[in-house]
């Protein structure tokens, strides 16, 4: 079967990570980033790099997006010399990243009046996984112009979920990344109470991990890493505030209000400021860590 020609167009944690993966999956992507330390570290990586995005794209059957915010979406999409005015008519545009589906409607209406193919397709997973082609792939977009990419989708994830047409897939994407980030705030929180109260971390942990409530998914496996010390951002406290900015943005539109949200998106906001926007969204329990080290004043 012949493969098509892909172009990934964003080379940080996660877009290279997707590109490594193509490389591997026997591939031949061509890749395109506005810094030249993702082109290079792309390069390194086995991936075709261009340095101007009209370049990258021009020969592409498919081009995925994987780019840090709306802002960034639009530029790409359509500022001058971008995708709607460089990509041959025909070519399907994948956006893998996370933004409000307002955004993505408002890029795809000018994609497809220029004659290309719009899939709606945020991920699911970080840089690990998307170099290992373990990603929750989650899709919007015509039926037609999915079901031709399938085994595009599968070489990239190990599951693969449609969700309905463009902007469905974003917004399934924003309300799993508010559970995500509600589950791992409650849990840091929760767990330094069990420490203060006098158990050991890695006992406490333990005996968690057996009960219904310590069961999840992030707590399962972001909270070996904070018991070793390691924050490391596999996913950043800032992107988990950005994400809870587009949730209470689609709350807004929807007419939802979401108070339990807002809450808490105030909590990662004083993280932000006491310097662990850059952590790993477990580096939350560092700042329940200092608030518990700090002396409470005699009563």
């Amino acid at each position: 079967m012949t493969r098509p020609r892909v172009c990934v167009v964003g080379l940080g944690n996660l877009g290279g990570g997707v590109a490594r993966r193509l490389v591997d999956a026997g591939y031949a992507p061509v890749g395109y980033d506005a810094d030249p330390r993702a082109r290079e570290r792309a390069t390194g990586s086995g991936v075709a790099v261009r340095t101007s995005l009209p370049d990258a794209v021009g020969d592409a059957d498919v081009v995925l997006t994987s780019l840090p915010d709306g802002t960034a979406v639009r530029d790409v999409w359509l500022g001058p010399g971008g995708l709607v005015a460089s990509a041959r008519p025909g070519t399907t545009l994948v956006e893998l990243s996370t933004i409000g589906p307002d955004t993505m409607r408002e890029v795809a209406a000018p994609a497809e009046r220029a004659g290309l193919r719009v899939v709606d397709a945020p991920v699911s997973g970080g840089p690990v996984e998307a170099a290992n082609g373990t990603l929750v792939v989650i899709l919007g977009g015509a039926p037609d112009d999915i079901e031709a990419l399938r085994p595009l989708w599968q070489d990239i994830g190990q599951s693969v979920h449609v969700a309905g047409p463009v902007g469905a897939a974003k917004t399934v994407k924003l309300v799993n990344n508010l559970i995500t980030n509600a589950t791992v705030l409650v849990s840091a929180e929760a767990f330094q109470l069990g420490v203060a109260a006098g158990l050991a971390p890695d006992h406490l942990f333990a005996l968690l991990s057996e009960m219904g409530g310590g069961r999840s998914h992030h707590f399962q496996k972001r909270f070996p890493w904070a018991l070793a010390g390691d924050f490391r951002a596999r996913f950043s406290i800032e992107l988990a505030d950005k994400d809870f900015r587009l949730g209470l943005r689609l709350g807004e539109q929807t007419g939802v209000p979401l108070p339990a949200a807002s809450a808490m998106r105030s909590v990662y906001a004083v993280a932000k400021a006491e310097g662990l926007a850059g952590d790993d969204i477990v580096g939350l329990l560092q700042l329940y860590q200092r608030w518990t080290a700090r002396p409470r004043a005699q009563e």
